[in-house]
């Protein structure tokens, strides 16, 4: 049996059929179990171990449908709808499904119906099941009210006034029902019945694009993935052609033999179509993964998916057929680059909207930054003045991303510049100056979050150049100004 902490009290939260032939029911307290059954095996629950087997499950069942959704702590909804035929039948999908979680050690029932309702019902009360539509009234009413999945506490109620089969909900009059034990009652109703729709949420996206092959003999070998995905990426050429869409981002999905399964992705900088192109990328992926990737007793369904598509634009070749577009084996070295080391091996600076310097800029993966974005901003794009272009110059060549405190020896009051200031233990005496450049916090930003600084470009004795702020003001009522060293020109 297996315990959880229910009102402060331990109680059975789930049992075998062995403690079921004994008496014990969910919900018993553990302290009563034990007196009844002394030599009764108790264990506690742990919910997330639980919960990462269930979604493990949920990945499993990938194989059947795209459409896999997680339903409480012990259930799974799958939407095999246009699926059931690649199976034979929806019997035979059933019974398959059945068949390989016993061979792997769990007892699941099942149940099939036009709704997620009926199913549910199906799967814990008359499993294995399957409900035509049309039949779910029918089917509906010997079953007892936890078939309409309400809560306990109006399930109680209900019980209480002798209402205790669906049968007797679906006999008496709608409007006393909905006003003594709420809507929801009724919605779960015509829910079960199929009377209104019932959305399940899936638990990954559903790719817009996949081919898979299931194999006579499991593969355990990278070089037979490889040759596998450039099959699959030769299915997949035709398809995206009609389309008039290249991949950006594919995902491999390796099934084993015993359940398990496993996923690898890469990302291109350009749509491809090129089978050999993507077999190259995943080489470089499953090469990144070899000690990660664990075949056990091989591979028996390999899927190949497209995650995210682009429009494909045809490219200009010369008379031998070889391909003009520039800046080509960049994009391809570092796809592999990426799909070797990770998304983080490659990164592009991009410009933050920020007025705060140490702000303005970033660095992003590369893949995640859209073809032609510049790297920085073009001084001939819109809204850019002459000013805007002179003072763009004049930021550091080198930027610290924390400015550093200087003293300052003497300094022009109020608003001059330092006369002389010490910086890493050396005095750097001024010999010229321009400023100051005040820059605040953004609007929409707590000003207390980047006080107001006036910036100046200085240069000392040797010819180096500074660029130093002073935070805050000379006067009685403030307290002194702080003074720091945020880059350097050369």
């Amino acid at each position: 049996m297996v315990s959880h902490r229910e009102n402060n009290a331990q109680r059975i939260a789930a049992l075998d059929e062995r403690a079921e032939a004994l008496g014990l029911k969910p919900g018993i307290g553990i302290a009563d179990a034990r007196a009844m059954h002394p030599d009764v095996e108790i264990v506690d629950d742990q919910p997330q171990a639980d919960r990462r087997l269930l979604e493990s499950l949920a990945d499993w069942c990938d194989r059947y449908t795209p459409l896999v959704a997680l339903e409480g702590s012990d259930g799974l909804f799958l939407d095999i709808t246009g699926c059931a035929h690649l199976f034979g039948n929806e019997k035979r999908m059933m019974d398959d499904i059945l068949s390989r979680l016993f061979h792997q050690g769990f007892d699941a029932r099942a149940g099939l119906g036009a709704s997620p309702g009926i199913a549910w019902a199906a799967a814990r009360f008359l499993s294995p099941a399957i409900i035509l539509p049309g039949e779910e009234a029918e089917t509906l009413a010997p079953l007892p009210l936890a078939a309409l999945r309400i809560a306990p506490a109006v399930r109680a109620g209900l019980e209480s006034v002798g209402l205790k089969t669906a049968g007797a909900i679906m006999a008496a009059p709608r409007a006393p029902l909905a006003r003594r034990f709420g809507a929801a009652l009724l919605a779960r109703l015509d829910q079960a019945l199929g009377r209104t729709e019932e959305a399940i949420t899936p638990r990954l996206p559903v790719p817009p694009l996949s081919v898979e092959r299931h194999l006579a003999e499991p593969v355990v070998l990278a070089d037979d993935i490889e040759r596998l995905v450039g099959l699959l990426a030769t299915s997949l050429r035709a398809e995206l052609e009609r389309r008039g869409e290249g991949a950006h981002v594919l995902q491999l999905a390796l099934f084993r033999v015993d359940g398990a399964m496993q996923r690898l992705a890469v990302g291109a900088s350009r749509p491809l179509r090129d089978p050999a192109l993507i077999e190259r990328l995943f080489r470089e992926r499953l090469a990144a993964f070899e000690d990660r990737l664990d075949a056990g007793c091989g591979f028996e369904l390999v899927r190949l998916s497209v995650l995210k598509a682009a429009p494909f634009a045809l490219e200009q070749t010369d008379l031998a057929g070889a391909s003009m577009a520039a800046g080509e084996d960049l994009a391809l070295f570092a796809d592999r680059v990426r799909a070797r080391l990770g998304e983080t091996a490659l990164l592009r600076p991009v410009l933050v909207e920020s007025h705060r310097p140490e702000r303005a800029a970033a660095f992003v993966a590369a893949a995640r930054v859209p073809a032609g974005s510049p790297a920085r901003p073009r001084l001939d794009g819109p809204g850019l003045d002459l000013a805007g272009m002179a003072q763009m110059a004049e930021r550091p060549i080198r930027l610290f991303s924390r400015p550093e405190p200087v003293e300052v020896v003497a300094a022009e009051v109020p608003e001059g510049p330092p006369l002389r200031f010490r910086w890493r233990r050396v005095v750097h005496r001024i010999a010229r100056s321009e400023g100051p450049e005040r820059i605040a916090a953004e609007w929409w930003r707590d000003p207390q979050d980047m006080p107001t600084r006036d910036y100046f470009r200085v240069e000392d004795d040797d010819g180096r150049r500074y660029w130093l702020f002073r935070q805050g003001f000379y006067g009685a009522a403030e307290p002194m100004p702080r003074w720091f060293m945020h880059g350097v020109f050369a």
